[in-house]
């Protein structure tokens, strides 16, 4: 099987390569705009004419396209998770290589939604943020597109590689800086947020799983479970072997003013910049993930534990 995978060296990009060159039926080929991508092509800057002569001459049977931007103004998210893909949906369309189309989405399409529920596909969208605004746009050009084309809708990834800024990320950073510092105390703050986190190794095995699959549509990839941000940083202490003591710091109401990580607050060290949860989904969120079990045989297989104890340890060896 010739598969063609967009953005193979971000977060979720890697695992996926990973997983299809394990598959010996798969033969991969990248396509991205760093140096190492076998053919370099930005999307939010390429025609749709020139990546179509590119599909025509490869000819792929699958095109995974794990592309995108994370963080950025409204505009740059815009060019890179909204125009991006329409210009993969065009290319697609003006090919005569009848390719099958998966597009990694994300659980911030779908907004904030009410506490103890399960986000099932049929949910209607309400995004709390242009992130989530310009990959449900990608999502409706996928799915308009008239293409042989299955949607993932990745909830909260964690697991290596999880970036140094994301949450959790942040959360394995003030760990390791107390730890070195022998802070007997953390104090952390948006720690009421509940998220449903899933493996990116999980992950890895549900876009192969979609590629190989007839299904269409969006397909929610979680792990089926809202975990609180603080018994999260409970469980990286322990996997950490940090032996001090958490203490949760009062502030403002919601999520969105609270700051994730500062050991102290004395002149030497000012109360950090307070930092939104990023995705723009509120307090809580949990995918309904029987659809993936139904039509893709897939099911997460790490716990939070395991992935947790990966950040740490790649947190615990940076300098």
């Amino acid at each position: 099987m010739r598969v063609l995978l967009i953005g193979a060296n971000g977060y979720l990009g890697r695992f996926v390569a990973d997983r299809l060159l394990a598959d010996p039926a798969v033969q991969l080929t990248a396509l991205g705009r760093g140096d190492d991508a076998d053919v370099r092509f930005d999307l939010a800057t390429g025609s749709p004419g020139a990546l179509t002569r590119f599909l025509d001459a490869v000819h792929p049977q699958v095109v995974i396209n794990c592309a995108g931007a994370t963080r950025g103004g409204a505009r740059e998210l815009t060019r890179h998770n909204t125009v991006a893909v329409a210009t993969v949906c065009e290319a697609l369309r003006r090919s005569g290589c009848g390719a099958r189309l998966v597009q990694i989405g994300c659980g911030a399409e779908y907004g904030p939604s009410q506490p103890g529920s399960s986000t099932a596909e049929d949910a209607v969208p309400r995004p709390g943020g242009p992130y989530g605004v310009s990959k449900l746009a990608a999502t409706e050009l996928v799915l308009g597109s008239g293409l042989d084309a299955v949607v993932l809708r990745v909830f909260s990834p964690a697991g290596p590689g999880t970036p140094a800024g994301s949450p959790l990320g942040r959360l394995a950073e003030a760990m390791r800086r107390a730890m070195q510092s022998g802070d007997g105390e953390l104090k952390l703050g948006g720690l009421g947020v509940q998220r449903d986190f899933v493996d990116v190794r999980d992950v890895a095995r549900a876009v192969h799983a979609a590629s190989l699959s007839a299904a269409q549509g969006i397909i929610n990839i979680g792990s089926g479970r809202a975990v609180r941000l603080r018994d999260a940083a409970a469980v990286l202490a322990r996997v950490a072997g940090y032996g001090g003591t958490l203490h949760e710091l009062d502030g403002p109401p919601g999520p969105l003013r609270a700051a994730i990580g500062h050991p102290r607050t004395d002149p030497d060290h000012p109360a950090p910049v307070a930092y939104p949860y990023p995705d723009g989904c509120g307090t809580w969120q949990q995918a309904d993930v029987r659809t993936a079990r139904d039509r893709l045989g897939w099911r997460p297989r790490i716990n939070l534990e395991e992935s947790l104890a990966d950040i740490w340890m790649e947190a615990a060896c940076r300098i």
